[in-house]
């Protein structure tokens, strides 16, 4: 199991059609729309943050990427209030932050394809929210504040793992479509889920003591109350759907802006009122933009001198930076609030204009004078107010150039810092990603070396392996004594042979069953020890090698006791006692250290700069006696050598082998080269042992085309070759 999880970098095409994105929604004129969609994005930029909550955009789409979060560093989910359409389907989040509630005005939320686990209770503040989609999610159950959401109509819950449904659903009464696994329900049963959203939604209000009725009761007031003209329901967030439906949007936006028109025609007086109050407003907007335009100049001309200073002034720049932002925020929300008091004036003359109409109703005047007066009164007043009206527009326009065009420049800067900060996280993360690279690759080879550490520490696999070399050099032994032989017809030693070669052939086979099995119960100690690391993986191989310190052989153990006590004295004071079987392995004693240097320590395992430098200063000062019989082997040196151990020695382990081995001494191979030949091309030497007979008199070559030995014609069952060292 890896320890870090390498984060994937977005194609320059998504980074290309994010820049594009950006770029056309801060364009004059563009529309509510902000898609950011399929970029490869690990996270939201915090431009779309900010150009969702500058620019008031109402959808907001960013399917097809790679989030785990919704609301990015530094940035509050309250940048999007203005929002009615949320898609974030085919993501990778495991959660929504318990800010979603603010979302006041949110209509349409797609959480399809996602990881999520559970909802947050706040989800139950999205009162105008008509469609909730968490299709192929991680949910286990759902907060009893569903039924808090009085406008809701559609809700998918199928692909999950809910299997009960909270009560408080009943309280929904605009819910039409209700779609869920209904197989794997328990609460309300599979039975009444199977019967759709209607039997679901009686069930539901059978449990709660309340008297259900139709959603068609319930949903000409959420109608009217959003405007009479919402939006269908989101299916797929595709592209072109929402177009079209945004373009149904703008119709009707147009029609309601004629029937303003035709409405302001009638009042004449209040549109006189309201003009003042417009001009007035204008007035203090342009002196709003004045100060914030003043304030630009200021910020450019900090930021033109703060570009000629050097690197150390950078932190004092970026301070400087925030606060302006802070100020420039500050004054965006002036500009936001005169926006709400202007609607709060034309709410203000539509419920005036809704009395005239009732008071027109009431009296109902039909006289033809008073209708005659009326049209003149009312052409004069269109007149005068077109040309009221034009001037307005003019100053509208020019107003909102200025706004435009201050907005982009803020935007600019924004980008610039954005780019900044970039490049930095691009280097940060360019030096994470090699260091986990070279993590890993440490990891392979620590996990590689302690495989073949433990292979070649096991006693019983090592022994079996020496029984294995015997048996092979005494069937070798056997053959070419047979081979010897058989011009001498000797029958008796032919039978004997015969005897141990089967008796040996056995051993052999039985063997290498053992030395498999031994391989395998490795493997499987190796796959437990593998799982038992995914719990603590980064503590896991220093325990495993405490435990194979633990566990020492008989051999490293005797190597051990061999060591100078003085060197374990002092390895003990240096509490370094963990390289003592290093030092034990590579048999290094004071003598030796005298003539090493750190590079070789270095090379040895012994790494630490403080070990080495104490380990060599004391083998310059310390001054060992000469060993016992050290004066004895100066004389003896000009005398003959000391006999060689003999060429195989059995020594077994601590556990007593299953059998006892009676053989007879083989010699060296020194002493067996060129001994035999192969009985077929008679010229390579035999390497391979046919069973069951356990002859060897063929090399490699020849063996591959024999089907039966060429010494006793039996049949080959099976072919082992020989490794000599």
């Amino acid at each position: 199991m890896p320890l870090f999880f390498r984060k994937r970098k977005p194609s320059d095409d998504s980074k290309k059609r994010l820049e594009y994105q950006l770029c056309l929604s801060k364009e004059a004129g563009a529309d509510d729309i902000l898609d950011i969609s399929n970029c490869e994005l690990p996270e939201v930029p915090a431009t779309a943050f900010s150009i969702c909550k500058v620019l008031q955009k109402k959808v907001f789409i960013l399917h097809g990427n790679e989030l785990r979060s919704l609301v990015p560093k530094g940035c509050s989910i309250s940048c999007l209030a203005t929002l009615k359409v949320l898609d974030l389907h085919e993501n990778k989040l495991t959660s929504l932050p318990d800010e979603i509630g603010q979302l006041k005005t949110l209509q349409v939320l797609n959480l399809e394809k996602n990881h999520i686990k559970a909802l947050p209770d706040s989800i139950g503040n999205l009162r105008l929210l008509q469609t909730l989609n968490v299709k192929k999610n991680s949910l286990t159950q759902l907060p009893a504040t569903l039924g808090h959401m009085s406008s809701l109509r559609t809700l998918d819950l199928s692909e999950n793992s809910v299997k009960e449904l909270p009560t408080a659903l009943a309280n929904i009464r605009t819910l039409e479509c209700l779609t869920l696994d209904a197989a794997e329900m328990s609460f309300p049963p599979a039975s009444v889920c199977s019967g759709g959203t209607e039997v679901i939604q009686r069930f539901l209000c059978t449990e709660l003591g309340v008297e259900y009725c139709p959603p068609s009761q319930y949903l000409l007031p959420v109608l009217e109350s959003d405007g009479c003209a919402q939006t269908e329901d989101c299916v797929d967030g595709l592209e072109v759907a929402w177009q079209s439906k945004f373009q149904d949007y703008e119709k009707r936006k147009e029609q309601k802006q004629q029937e303003k028109l035709e409405f302001e025609r009638r009042l004449g007086e209040d549109q006189r009122h309201h003009t003042e109050l417009f001009l007035l407003n204008n007035s203090h907007k342009e002196d709003i933009l004045q100060s914030v335009r003043q304030e630009q100049e200021r910020l450019e001309q900090g930021v033109s001198q703060q570009q000629r200073a050097l690197d150390v002034e950078r932190k004092r720049m970026l301070g400087q930076v925030r606060l302006a932002e802070n100020s420039i925020t500050g004054r965006i929300s002036c500009l936001l609030l005169e926006n709400k008091r202007q609607r709060k004036t034309t709410e203000f003359l539509q419920a005036l204009e809704e009395d005239r109409i009732r008071m027109e109703q009431l009296t109902s005047i039909t006289q033809d004078e008073a209708d005659s007066l009326r049209k003149r009164e009312v052409a004069a007043a269109m007149q005068k107010m077109l040309s009221e009206g034009y001037s307005m527009r003019l100053l509208q326009e020019a107003c909102e150039t200025r706004r435009q065009s201050l907005v982009t420049e803020t935007c600019r800067s924004m980008e610039t810092l954005d780019r900044k900060f970039d490049q930095v996280l691009s280097l940060q993360q360019l030096d994470k990603s090699k260091a986990i690279a070279q993590i890993l690759q440490e990891e392979e080879m620590q996990k590689a070396a302690f495989q073949a550490l433990q292979l070649q520490k096991d006693s019983m696999h090592g022994y079996i392996r020496k029984q294995i070399r015997l048996i092979e050099a005494e069937l070798m032994q056997l053959t070419r004594l047979e081979v010897k032989r058989r011009d001498l017809d000797a029958e008796n030693l032919q039978e004997e042979l015969s005897d141990q070669r089967s008796a040996l052939t056995d051993l052999l086979q039985e063997l290498f069953k053992q030395k498999d099995q031994r391989e395998v119960e490795l493997r499987q100690v190796l796959a437990e020890m593998e799982l038992k690391s995914e719990s603590n993986q980064q503590n896991y191989w220093m325990i495993q090698y405490q435990r194979l310190l633990d566990s020492k052989p008989l051999s490293l153990r005797m190597q051990e006791a061999g060591v100078e006590r003085e060197l374990v004295i002092l390895l003990c004071k240096l509490s370094a006692q963990h390289y003592l079987p290093v030092i034990a392995h590579h048999r290094i004693s004071c003598e030796s250290l005298r003539h090493m240097t750190a590079a070789d320590l270095s090379k040895l395992g012994i790494c630490e700069v403080g070990l080495q430098k104490s380990l060599l200063n004391w083998a310059k000062e310390h001054i060992s006696p000469p060993p016992k019989g050290a004066c004895q082997a100066e004389e003896e040196s000009a005398g003959p050598s000391v006999p060689s151990a003999p060429a195989f020695t059995l020594s077994p382990p601590e556990s007593p082998a299953p059998y006892d081995l009676a053989m007879t001494p083989v010699p060296s191979p020194d002493d067996s080269a060129g001994a035999s030949e192969c009985v077929v091309c008679m010229e390579m030497e035999p390497h391979t042992i046919f069973l069951p007979c356990g002859h060897v008199c063929c090399c490699q070559v020849c063996s591959e085309v024999l089907q039966t030995c060429p010494l006793c014609r039996s049949d080959i069952e099976q072919r082992i070759r020989l490794y000599r060292n």
